[in-house]
């Protein structure tokens, strides 16, 4: 995908308060790296003059320490990635940003597949700070959101999906990988968040992340965390309250008061 609308990469060397979420122990950055094949997760390769492709880790050569990526089916973003004195590669595990820098990179085949080859990484960014927080919906709640975005063959379609995830700065859904064509950074407005108490609010919403999962029964679904990019008047406010009423509900669970 050539020039893929993508979160920009943290630029490390003007946050010195990132350091300690830094990870340099080659057990710590081979774990986390098979987290990333294990989950599927998409990741933003930036090769840097505003150009970024999406890709994956398809497995880990540790006898010869490198990293294998799934290829781009566009030749320039490989070309532009081959080119390039670094590869920095943005992705979201568990609502938790994870960056990396990949350099010496190389072209060829693994198991009859086009891929990119590159050394493991010397260091992994691993971003989790506590005032993002996140509430997991209660599946009772039946929490929704119906999406306007365009299918497959871009056609507009609406789409409601389960918020599985939400917090004062977005959602997380679960939909079917058929159901729309969403690409990170593209955003989709006029979508109605549909909240326990009142009318739905609509909003407009920024695709972040998108990660592929397989259920138990082998289902396969997307997991899609999208930002608020435009929220109504006293949206916010409802929110907030919905995130504060869920959690002390069930904080009185938890102590049996309720």
């Amino acid at each position: 995908m050539a020039d893929a609308q993508t979160p920009p990469p943290i630029d490390l060397a003007r946050d010195d308060g990132l350091e300690k979420f830094m990870l340099r122990g080659k057990r710590q950055i081979a774990q986390l790296l098979q987290d990333l094949i294990d989950n599927r997760c998409l990741i933003s390769a930036h090769t840097g003059g505003g150009h970024a492709f999406m890709t994956a880790v398809l497995r880990l050569d540790e006898d010869r320490e490198r990293v294998i990526l799934d290829a781009s089916p566009d030749a320039d973003s490989n070309r532009r990635a081959l080119a390039a004195d670094r590869l920095t590669c943005v992705t979201h595990l568990d609502h938790i940003r994870i960056q990396f820098v990949l350099t010496g990179l190389s072209s060829g085949q693994d198991d009859a597949h086009p891929a990119l080859f590159a050394p493991m990484p010397g260091e992994m960014l691993r971003l989790q700070r506590r005032e993002f927080f996140r509430l997991k919906v209660p599946l009772a709640h039946e929490l929704s959101c119906l999406l306007r975005a365009e299918d497959l063959g871009r056609k507009p379609v609406q789409v409601s999906v389960r918020v599985i995830d939400i917090g004062a700065g977005g959602i997380a859904v679960m939909m079917a990988p058929d159901a729309a064509e969403l690409v990170i950074g593209g955003k989709l407005p006029e979508c109605r968040l549909t909240l326990p108490d009142g009318e739905p609010i609509e909003l407009t919403l920024e695709v972040r992340n998108i990660t592929r999962q397989t259920q138990r029964n082998g289902t396969e679904l997307l997991r899609v965390g999208m930002r608020f990019a435009a929220l109504p008047r006293n949206a916010e406010a409802r929110i907030q309250r919905y995130i504060f009423n869920t959690e002390r509900e069930r904080n009185a669970k938890e102590r049996g008061g309720l």
